[in-house]
């Protein structure tokens, strides 16, 4: 995948970042037997037009059009199972879903948000969820689960307001 969140926020070759997701996913899928239906991979493939997160029913939306069906557990199933094989992520802030920059690959990630364009960039989260994890213990708190979401402005969007 694309070596630095940053690509998110800056032009690079997005459809070889696209194209080298879906061949990860495949390899995702193909090592733990599940099986990439093609609802699920055009749901990936949605997912990775644009470095943003989406709603499930924007991916329904898209869905539908193309014929996949408009109910929406079509969307809702498709990213459970992309979630589940750590293809996409939630973003809970934005109740919507998001890509993994890191598939296959068990990782902490912390998301930058732009409040500005909307972009997203999944940055590699490990040191913050070890300070989490030692201030929590601190407190005899054991975390669980985290998720992690910072928002403010990407480089471009920090220029425009000047």
């Amino acid at each position: 995948m694309t070596d630095s969140p940053a690509a998110a926020f800056h032009d690079h070759d997005h459809d070889a970042c696209a194209d080298e997701a879906l061949a990860w996913a495949d390899a995702v899928c193909a090592r733990s037997g599940a099986r990439l239906t093609p609802v699920r991979r055009r749901t990936l493939e949605i997912l990775l037009a644009e470095h943003r997160a989406m709603g499930a029913y924007e991916v329904l939306g898209v869905l539908a059009a193309e014929g996949f069906g408009s109910q929406p557990p079509v969307a809702y199933r498709a990213l459970e199972f992309l979630v589940e094989q750590g293809l996409a992520h939630r973003v809970r802030r934005l109740n919507a879903f998001t890509a993994c920059t890191r598939p296959g690959d068990a990782h902490a990630p912390v998301f930058l948000i732009c409040t500005g364009c909307d972009a997203l960039a999944e940055a590699p989260g490990e040191p913050v969820l070890a300070a989490l994890d030692g201030a929590a213990a601190g407190l005899g708190f054991s975390v669980e689960r985290a998720s992690i979401e910072a928002v403010g402005l990407c480089p471009a969007c920090r220029e425009a307001a000047g």
